[in-house]
C-alpha cells in the first residue's frame, strides 16, 4: 500500500497510488483524488482513465491535473486551488508525492490561503521541503492579496 502523507485535516499527499489504494481512499472517506502525473511519464504507470473509473465506481470525484516534473505553471496552479475549493477529504498524487505538496503550497499562496511559513511547516510536517519555493509563495500571495 502507498503511503497518503497527511498535509492538513482535508489534504494527503502520495507517490504513485494502485487500484488498491483508490479503494482503500474510499473506505477512509476521501471525496476526490488528484491526479498530477501525465499519462506515460513513466513505464507501468496506470492511466489515468483507468484509475478515474475505478474512483467513480467507489463514488470518489477524480481531477487530472497534469503537469510535467519541474515545469509548474500558472494553469496548472489555478486548477489546482480551482480542485482544492471542493469541500471534501482530498488524495493528490503524483510519482513521489512532491509535485502534489508543491502544488497545494502553491495553490494555497494563490488563493491567499495559509501563510508562508504554515504552507512551510505543513509540507515540512507531511516530509516535503518546500523552503526553496518560499519566494515564490511570497510573490503569489502579494499578487493574491492585491
Amino acid at each position: 500500500m502507498t503511503d497518503f502523507l497527511t498535509v492538513t485535516d482535508s489534504l494527503s499527499v502520495a507517490p504513485q497510488i494502485t487500484a488498491d489504494d483508490v479503494a482503500r481512499a474510499a473506505s477512509e472517506g476521501y471525496g476526490l483524488i488528484i491526479n498530477n502525473r501525465p499519462d506515460g511519464e513513466e513505464g507501468g504507470q496506470p492511466l489515468n482513465s483507468e484509475l478515474a473509473e475505478l474512483a467513480a465506481g467507489h463514488g470518489i470525484k477524480w481531477a487530472h491535473i497534469p503537469v510535467v516534473s519541474g515545469q509548474l505553471t500558472m494553469e496548472g496552479i489555478e486548477q489546482m486551488a480551482l480542485a482544492l475549493k471542493e469541500d471534501v477529504k482530498t488524495l493528490a498524487y503524483c510519482r513521489s508525492g512532491t509535485r502534489s505538496c508543491t502544488l497545494w503550497g502553491l495553490a494555497e499562496a494563490f488563493t491567499g490561503g495559509l501563510a508562508t511559513d504554515e504552507i512551510l511547516a505543513k509540507g515540512g510536517a507531511a516530509g516535503y521541503d518546500l523552503s526553496g519555493m518560499a519566494p515564490t509563495l511570497e510573490h503569489l500571495r502579494a499578487s493574491a492579496q492585491g
